[in-house]
């Protein structure tokens, strides 16, 4: 075989690997079953809802409202307003006046060596009363059985934490590149399987806006001071979980939740850059991982397309034929991931782009994180921010 016949090879089997892996991953990463309430079954235990709030006035109040619709299942929520600048302390405040269930835990300065959000987290789970904690963002929408399937199914299943990822809906063609990478990654490289076979820290995976973590298990691994400065809590805390020697796992909240987590390419950007990074760890990683996606998912469209328009050769039909193999595979998997999750059907085609903005996106945060510039609405990671204006009042009308 020819250079470009033994490069097209590689590529297929980089891209056979991935769709079979995800295939694997589809039957495993299952819907929670349906919960049917019955005077005959126990209730489920009390859950604390955490929500971290900082600038979320748009957000807050039909997240809020959203889990205040919980059917099935006990709730309280817990909102800590992080050093808004916009009018959140006062929606948050005007809705804890009007439902016993919404508690407000006081605002404090951030702490030095605390990220933002780990420090609300943290300080929601130590004034939580419930058997298990939900901490979720405020763009995230709850359907009324959320809650109750979800603790029933890690109740079931015996887990410390149990986590998923909220259908993920997009409003332009920048998020529709980006989001759906999301499930990309996780069902391409995660083997369900094996998470459920192992503690390995290594092994597990996990979604900030979706982390339902039991009461013992938060308090034996640290909780949130166990990754105190961490930008990626979907990562860190399903891993000190299994470090405490609890058992995590994943389920498809597709139906239970949904979230538009940013608005635009620009924002889409700067969010998965923040963290994409510490997500992997390791520069040898990253760069095998970008390796290996550009030539399994980038490569092989290049080299159709040029053969197809006549720039290159057409003389060399294994090659051609291996490339369009390679395609083949990339959509195959793409179009299964976006049935499953009701993904933009234009992402399928473009998957070669997506791929690259993605890669960029990850050397992009490496030097972010080199440069120590890794940073989130107007904190960059480390620093503190002082009280806001809202705040002492905030603490008035909202404490315990």
């Amino acid at each position: 075989m020819t250079a470009a016949a033994w490069l097209m090879l590689a590529a297929a089997v980089i891209a056979f690997s991935a769709m079979g892996m995800t295939l694997r991953n589809l039957a495993r990463y299952r819907p929670a079953p349906l919960v049917s309430p019955s005077p005959h079954l126990p209730l489920l235990p009390l859950v604390s809802v955490c929500i971290p709030a900082r600038n979320e006035e748009e957000n807050i109040e039909p997240c809020i409202a959203s889990v205040l619709s919980s059917e099935g299942v006990p709730i309280e929520v817990l909102v800590y307003d992080d050093q808004s600048t916009d009018a959140t302390p006062r929606i948050i405040a005007a809705l804890a006046a009007g439902d016993p269930r919404i508690r407000v835990v006081p605002t404090i300065p951030l702490p030095a060596g605390w990220n933002g959000k780990q420090h609300a987290c943290w300080r929601m789970a130590q004034a939580a009363a419930g058997r298990w904690l939900l901490f979720t963002d405020a763009d995230v929408r709850f359907r009324p059985d959320a809650v109750a399937r979800a603790v029933a199914l890690a109740e079931q299943r015996d887990v410390g934490l149990l986590s998923t990822f909220p259908r993920q809906r997009t409003g332009t063609l920048g998020e529709a590149l980006l989001i759906p990478m999301i499930h990309f990654i996780l069902l391409s490289y995660l083997p369900v399987g094996r998470m459920r076979a192992t503690t390995d820290p290594a092994a597990s995976a996990g979604c900030g806006q979706f982390l339902l973590v039991r009461r013992d298990a938060y308090d034996a691994s640290g909780g949130h001071s166990a990754f105190k400065d961490s930008m990626h809590d979907g990562v860190r805390m399903p891993r000190a979980i299994r470090r405490a020697g609890f058992r995590t796992d994943l389920f498809d909240g597709t139906d239970l939740a949904d979230c538009r987590m940013y608005r635009g390419l620009g924002a889409t950007w700067r969010g998965f850059a923040k963290n994409a990074f510490e997500g992997l760890g390791s520069a040898p990683l990253l760069a095998l991982l970008s390796a290996v996606h550009l030539l399994g998912h980038v490569v092989p469209w290049i080299y159709l397309g040029l053969a197809l328009a006549g720039v290159v050769e057409r003389n060399d039909p294994v090659a051609i034929a291996l490339a369009a193999l390679a395609v083949a595979f990339n959509i195959a998997q793409r179009t299964a991931l976006a049935l499953r999750f009701r993904q933009p059907a234009v992402a399928v085609p473009l998957h070669p782009i997506s791929i690259t903005l993605m890669t960029l996106i990850q050397w992009h945060s490496l030097a972010l994180h080199l440069l120590g510039r890794r940073s989130w609405r107007g904190r960059t990671q480390g620093s503190t921010a002082p009280p806001s204006p809202e705040q002492p009042a905030h603490r008035e009308a909202t404490a315990p």
